[in-house]
């Protein structure tokens, strides 16, 4: 049996799983592994990374609901038919920051829930753990499937653009959250968010000066501004009709999902 580290990935996806070998899997060099995982309504083939002779290295698919799911190990070779050489089992589970994810989406119009997430201010993780907060809250938001009336803003439209009042650009500044205010802001309502002042007065641009995130203002000041470098590590997605192909640029691994 193939041992896969580890044995459960969050819905969103992208993170990397480790394939140990045993020795009688250890095909020649010129075989090609990929893995088939099988869920109830939704199946993945991702291609693999050879670390070693004994290990290989994949990223982990999102998926569209949290279950345990079938994985197989198949390996192909010119000329031979496809194998697979081993199966294995796999949960997809909801983390928290897919939970942040969701609860920031559910409530982007809602004052209360907002003013909330101030007090987070107070506890804020070290650098590094922000890091990965935003990369993984980021993550969540892009594979929420948003209403298509989702607003930045929340969803009702009729508030006038001068009301003081917090929103989801100030939260994702106020963090510090570079990958998630990249996202906000390609989203409807996203660039309107930059000029709305909080009941301090202070805009997310104005938030980014002031707690001296360069990037994170350089960001937002910038009409034509590209993606953040941080952002590029991540999948980009393809559509092709039912079928859907991510690239994980910094492995160089392909995922197909099809339903």
């Amino acid at each position: 049996v193939m041992k896969l580290n580890p044995q459960q990935a969050p819905l969103y996806g992208d993170s990397v799983i480790t394939v140990q070998l045993t020795e009688e899997d250890k095909v020649e060099d010129d075989a090609v592994f990929y893995l088939i995982f099988t869920g109830s309504t939704v199946q993945h083939c991702t291609s693999t990374r050879k670390i070693n002779p004994g290990s290989l290295e994949t990223i982990s698919p999102g998926h569209d609901c949290c279950e345990t799911v079938k994985v197989a190990l198949c390996a192909s070779k010119e000329g031979h038919p496809v194998l697979v050489v081993a199966e294995e089992s796999f949960r997809f589970i909801q983390d928290e920051a897919y939970d942040a994810a969701q609860f920031l989406a559910t409530y982007a119009g809602n004052q209360q829930a907002l003013n909330f997430t101030r007090f987070l201010d107070q506890s804020r993780p070290p650098a590094a753990d922000v890091d990965i907060l935003d990369e993984k809250v980021a993550l969540a938001f892009r594979h929420l499937k948003l209403p298509a009336e989702w607003n930045v803003l929340g969803a009702d439209q009729s508030l006038n653009e001068n009301i003081p009042r917090e929103t989801l650009m100030h939260f994702a500044v106020r963090q510090g959250l570079l990958r998630l205010t990249w996202f906000l802001l390609q989203q409807p309502g996203g660039r309107g968010a930059l000029s709305i002042h909080n009941r301090d007065g202070a805009t997310p641009v104005s938030l980014a000066l002031e707690r001296g995130y360069q990037k994170l203002h350089q960001l937002l000041i910038e009409e034509e501004a590209t993606e953040p470098d941080s952002w590029s590590s991540l999948s980009h997605t393809v559509h092709a009709g039912d079928y859907c192909v991510k690239h994980h640029r910094q492995l160089d691994v392909y995922m197909l999902t099809a339903e």
